[in-house]
C-alpha cells in the first residue's frame, strides 16, 4: 500500500489552508505571517544543514530571504520614516548575514536572523490591539 495520494492530499489541505489565511487577513496579519514564515524557514535551514541536505537547505534560506525583502518591499517610509528606516537597514543586514550564512553553513548567523526576526514578530503582535482600534477610529 502506498501512501503517495494520502501526501499529496495533505499538501493540498496545506497549500488550501495558507491560502484561506492569507485572503482573510488584514495588512498587521499579512506582516506576521510573512514574520513567522521567515522564521520558519530560517529553522527549517538549519535543520537541513545539520542533515547535509544542500538542496533543501538552499530552496529553504532562498525563501527566507525573498520573505525579508517582501518585508521590506512592503515598508512605507511616509507614514513612519525613523522606523521604517530602521526596520529598512533591519531587513538589509538580515538579507546579507542570511546570504554568508547560506555560504559558510554558518547556524550562528541564522540564529542570529531568527532571534532578530522574532524580536520584530513580538514586537508586532505587541502592537495588534492599537492597529485594530485605529482601523476603528478611521472607519468611524
Amino acid at each position: 500500500m502506498t501512501y503517495g495520494h494520502m501526501r499529496n492530499a495533505s499538501a493540498m489541505y496545506q497549500q488550501t489552508r495558507a491560502q484561506g489565511s492569507v485572503e482573510g487577513a488584514d495588512p498587521h496579519q499579512l506582516t506576521a505571517m510573512l514574520l513567522d514564515g521567515a522564521i520558519e524557514r530560517i529553522a527549517q535551514t538549519r535543520a537541513h544543514i545539520r542533515h547535509r541536505d544542500v538542496a533543501a537547505k538552499g530552496a529553504a534560506i532562498s525563501r527566507a530571504v525573498a520573505i525579508v525583502g517582501e518585508l521590506r518591499a512592503s515598508l512605507d517610509h511616509e507614514a513612519g520614516s525613523t522606523l521604517a528606516g530602521r526596520l529598512d537597514a533591519l531587513y538589509d543586514y538580515l538579507t546579507r548575514r542570511l546570504l554568508v550564512a547560506q555560504l559558510d553553513d554558518d547556524d550562528a548567523a541564522l540564529a542570529e536572523c531568527a532571534g532578530l526576526l522574532g524580536q520584530v514578530r513580538d514586537g508586532w503582535s505587541g502592537i495588534r490591539e492599537a492597529y485594530l482600534a485605529g482601523r476603528g477610529a478611521g472607519a468611524a
